[in-house]
């Protein structure tokens, strides 16, 4: 298992394969900065509660969701401005945002990968946090090696490659401790025939 020091200002490489892997980036935003996007998020974002079915019952998912095209005429100002800082950052050309709000501990996503079939071939994942510290587990399909756990801080970003889609699953579990709210930019690069 491994955990990210709090104080470590470096950027991690955890996961690696032929395109960069899974990183870590903190401080990619400043403190002050990643506490207005996130206020002006939290207050400014339509937020959706989704169901779906699970174990044969249609039930609540456990956060609130939004989405948005970045060129987007009712793309919020924070958006935007997280966005050019993470194209930039990353060096891919994002032309999608989708939010999920962890209200509290109790909020969280089970260990997934993205779907890959609407992406841009060998394009990354970027996901930047805001609000409350909450910790990432990822963890090979495989079943084999370890099972990382990494605390994704306000300001930072974690990276994903395409081809990690295919070989570890990604989740952020319940935590009891957590009582302050998080919101995750997950940043994509949608194909042209997807988008079409």
């Amino acid at each position: 298992m491994y955990q990210n020091d709090l104080f470590d200002p470096a950027p991690l490489d955890l996961i690696d394969d032929t395109e960069s892997g899974i990183r870590y980036l903190p401080g990619v935003v400043s403190a002050e900065t990643a506490q207005a996007w996130f206020e002006q998020a939290l207050d400014g974002v339509i937020w959706s509660n989704q169901r779906r079915m699970m174990y044969e019952r249609e039930v609540d998912v456990p956060r609130l969701m939004a989405h948005f095209s970045l060129d987007a005429a009712d793309l919020p100002a924070p958006l935007m401005q997280a966005a050019g800082q993470v194209r930039s950052t990353v060096g891919a050309a994002f032309n999608s945002v989708g939010l999920n709000l962890y209200r509290d501990g109790n909020d969280s996503v089970a260990p997934h990968n993205d779907h890959t079939k609407a992406l841009a071939l060998k394009a990354p994942i970027a996901i930047l946090s805001l609000g409350a510290t909450r910790r990432m587990t990822i963890r090979a399909k495989s079943g084999k090696g370890r099972t990382l756990n990494v605390d994704l801080h306000a300001g930072s970003v974690l990276v994903m490659s395409y081809a990690s889609q295919f070989t570890h699953n990604h989740g952020i579990p319940k935590m009891s401790e957590v009582t302050g709210p998080r919101i995750s930019l997950a940043f994509r690069c949608f194909s042209d025939k997807a988008a079409g």
